[in-house]
């Protein structure tokens, strides 16, 4: 029998999930919505990927991450829970030895990691403005009624690139409009919008980092030709786009399974967890003037895991 690793990545935008063998091939994948709904986005991913599978393989490991990834990992009893950073830096490593430099930009937020040797020495995050990331060009492509796949192509099509401001998604949309209320075509509103998502990463994500080659574009917008044309145009070198650069955190969650599981049995619940039912509930905890918020994940009516806490006094039930 084939032993496989499972990795799940549930993310504010996307929920993605992989199946490897040990030689790191990526069996199936699976990239869905979240539609505000990770419970419900798990399940179904669960489903598809279980229906995918030969018979003959059994999953011996499976890792979560991205921001639900505690819900996640409750829900399937993964064997390790690690957040985005870790996963993309292990699957750029693995698959890509030499990459120094991993430029990642997904739904709701945007990373850099420094590696080297394969081991992240130096990282940055943005979670707080969705300016520049997945979800904001896809509400551009539905406001301009271009389909998201066409973005990328038609930044490759300006002729005179103008300039976007990109700091604040009310203001870059604000100069969109404005733009194009001057007769400026579309095309050179999009490149200029591709330039100053990639401006807005490097002055705020990757300001005072070492970018150095070779450099890997990952997550969802890597999948814009414009935005990674406006990437090397700025940094004056090449930007590569992995193969799975999609689910490349989901890759990074199953090889870290993989390792975790190599001395002890998986704690894998099964592809069959697609159908159990599950719900998440909050309560405030009045104990104390902390007044934590306490969440809850539910299993078939009972209490797998609790919480937001700050003393323990509920999470240490679990």
């Amino acid at each position: 029998m084939t032993e496989v690793y499972l990795g799940v990545d549930v993310g504010s935008i996307s929920t993605k999930g992989v199946v490897i063998d040990r030689a790191g091939n990526v069996l199936c994948r699976e990239y869905l919505r979240t539609q505000g709904s990770p419970i419900v986005s798990i399940r179904r991913l669960l489903r598809e990927l279980g229906g995918r599978l030969d018979g003959d393989c059994r999953v011996a490991g499976a890792g979560t991450t991205g921001s639900a990834r505690r819900l996640a990992g409750v829900m399937i009893r993964a064997d390790i829970v690690k957040n985005e950073i870790i996963a993309h830096a292990v699957a750029a490593g693995r698959y890509h030895p030499d990459c120094r430099t991993v430029l990642e930009i997904g739904g709701q937020d945007s990373k850099i990691i420094i590696l080297r040797d394969g081991i992240p020495v130096d990282f940055a995050m943005n979670n707080v403005c969705a300016a520049g990331t997945g979800s904001f060009l896809d509400h551009q492509a539905s406001r301009l009624d271009i389909p998201i796949e066409d973005f990328g192509a038609k930044a490759l099509s300006a002729k005179n690139r103008v300039n976007i401001a990109g700091r604040c998604t009310v203001f870059a949309e604000s100069d969109m409009v404005h733009k194009a209320q001057l007769g400026i075509s579309t095309e050179d509103i999009i490149a200029g919008l591709c330039d100053a998502i990639v401006r807005n990463y490097l002055n705020t994500v990757a300001k005072g980092k070492d970018i150095q080659d070779s450099v890997l574009f990952q997550g969802g917008v890597a999948a814009n030709v414009g935005v990674r044309d406006a990437f090397e145009r700025a940094l004056g070198r090449t930007v590569k786009v992995p193969e799975h650069f999609l689910v490349m955190g989901a890759i990074g969650a199953a090889i870290l399974a993989m390792e975790e599981s190599e001395e002890r049995e998986t704690t894998f619940a099964g592809f069959e967890t697609a159908d159990i039912g599950f719900e998440s509930r909050a309560f405030e905890c009045e104990g104390c003037p902390n007044r934590c918020e306490v969440i809850e994940t539910v299993r078939e009516g009972e209490v797998v895991d609790r919480y937001g806490d700050r003393c323990g006094k509920w999470s240490e039930l679990n």
